[in-house]
């Protein structure tokens, strides 16, 4: 018996909340500043926006469960990654100050039956620079 989409997109909206609640209680272990979470504008959105000193973060969360052959981190498509980059220079744009320190952290986590498995934090995971060449290769194909 197929579980409707419904019930699926519930569980998956269910998942990504609880990986973003763990990935906040870990960011504030580590002394970060949680400014925002899942901040949307024109270009996407952004699962948390922090603050690490005097460095703004932009933080991707994907969580699976172990019973996945897949590594979370690798449903952070470049496609993906372009669209949080924009999302974070239009976020540094609203603000009025787009040369503000700012770097695009991975927060990848594992969960098993009874709860966190595994939670990897990869700070500078990607840039606009790192993604320059996908960007105009996607221009061209236009």
């Amino acid at each position: 018996m197929s579980l409707s989409f419904k019930k699926l997109r519930s569980r998956h909206l269910r998942l990504g909340r609880q990986g973003e609640n763990l990935a906040c209680r870990l960011m504030r272990q580590k002394r970060y500043d949680i400014l925002c979470r899942n901040h949307r504008n024109r270009s996407g959105e952004i699962d948390i926006v922090a603050r690490d000193g005097g460095i703004l973060v932009f933080a991707e969360v994907k969580t699976r469960f172990i019973t996945t052959a897949a590594r979370p981190a690798e449903g952070l498509t470049p496609r993906q990654q372009l669209r949080i980059v924009d999302a974070g220079t239009r976020y540094l744009h609203q603000l009025g100050n787009p040369r503000t320190p700012h770097r695009f952290d991975l927060i990848e986590i594992r969960l098993g039956p009874w709860g966190p498995v595994e939670i990897r934090h990869w700070t500078n995971h990607f840039s606009a620079a790192s993604l320059r060449y996908y960007r105009r290769s996607m221009q061209q194909e236009l």
